[in-house]
């Protein structure tokens, strides 16, 4: 299989959630894998992205201008590149930046199955808060979260449907509710890869926690649920790198 393959969306906002997160990946993880942030900036420099953007003076918020609907991060489209920037071929992890991973990466892709064209935890998620930590708008949509962390098939004919103009030009609710897919095409992984801290189920051990609603790096969120473990992997990251590097790694992701 080679490397395992893991892209994590970058945004701008979230730089240390990013950071924690990929030292928690590596921590974890024994097994030869890459991790690839995805920059919005490099892939619309590189080709692979276009679409147009704007931000509302008002809110600060980003605004779509191909569906004109609100969106909350850099990386809400890029990340159904992933089967693109891998050239159709194996399979990737894609996962937000506001995650903690608690296992090793080969734990997930033990769970690749060729039926599938995408795995991922099926949540039922239901919209309680209109805003998020950092107020940008809170938004319902058909399988929420489902696409925050995807296990790729990305070989599956199903997924070809993804391409550069697809992605470019195809609405946010049709890219996020896998609308490319039949139901039968889309593979279920356990609740505990994908724990929403405030909205899942409690459970004994989450493997990948996601505090989508609010991480411990924002004001007002650091005493959530699993907060102590966050805080103890960024002074692990600190200890071991006391300088992140301010400058974003340089990608060729036509050759990932």
């Amino acid at each position: 299989m080679g490397d395992l393959k893991v892209f994590v969306g970058w945004d701008g906002r979230e730089k240390i959630a990013y950071e924690v997160l990929k030292h928690s990946i590596e921590r974890q993880t024994n097994t030869p894998h890459k991790i690839i942030p995805l920059y919005h900036k490099e892939l619309r420099r590189q080709g692979f992205f276009q679409r147009p953007w704007m931000i509302e003076a008002l809110t600060g918020n980003y605004l779509d201008l191909v569906d004109g609907k609100p969106f909350s991060t850099e990386f809400s489209h890029s990340r159904f590149l992933v089967p693109v920037l891998m050239k159709f071929n194996g399979w990737a992890l894609f996962m937000d930046c506001d995650m903690l991973f608690k296992c090793n990466l080969k734990e997930i892709f033990a769970h690749c199955d060729d039926r599938y064209a995408v795995m991922c935890v099926k949540h039922r998620q239901k919209v309680t808060k209109q805003e998020k930590m950092d107020g940008s708008q809170q938004q319902s949509y058909h399988r929420k979260n489902w696409s925050s962390f995807m296990l790729i098939n990305c070989g599956h004919k199903l997924n070809r449907e993804l391409t550069v103009e697809r992605v470019n030009t195809a609405t946010g609710g049709w890219l996020h509710s896998f609308a490319w897919l039949p139901d039968e095409a889309i593979g279920t992984l356990p609740d505990y890869y994908n724990w929403i801290e405030g909205s899942s189920p409690s459970i004994e051990r989450p493997r990948v926690i996601h505090y989508t609603l609010g991480g411990p790096w924002f004001d007002g969120y650091k005493d959530v649920m699993y907060a102590d473990e966050w805080w103890k992997m960024y002074k692990n990251f600190h200890e071991m790198l006391p300088e992140p590097n301010a400058q974003l790694t340089e990608i060729d992701y036509h050759n990932v």
